[in-house]
C-alpha cells in the first residue's frame, strides 16, 4: 500500500501497518479540525442542513481517530 517509503521499517523504524495507522489517525484529526471550520461557516450562513452534515462528518472523523489511537496503543503495548 505504501508508495512513499515501503521499507518495512528499515529506514523509518516504524512498521508499515503502524505507520499507516498513525497516518490514518492524523488524517482523521486533521479532517475533524477542517470540518469544524466548514460547520461554523455553514452556521454563520444560516444553513443548518449543511452545518448538521459537517457536524456528523466531524463526529465520524473524531471516532475514526479514537479507534485508530486505541488500536495503535494496543499494538504498541503488545511489544
Amino acid at each position: 500500500m505504501m508508495n512513499h517509503a515501503d521499507d518495512g521499517g528499515r529506514i523509518t523504524g516504524t512498521k508499515d501497518e503502524n505507520y499507516d495507522l498513525i497516518w490514518f489517525a492524523e488524517q482523521c484529526l486533521s479532517n475533524a479540525l477542517r470540518l469544524e471550520t466548514y460547520r461554523a461557516d455553514a452556521e454563520e450562513a444560516g444553513d443548518t442542513e449543511l452545518a448538521d452534515l459537517f457536524g456528523k462528518a466531524q463526529s465520524d472523523s473524531t471516532k475514526g481517530a479514537e479507534l485508530a489511537k486505541d488500536l495503535l496503543a494496543r499494538r504498541l503495548g503488545a511489544r
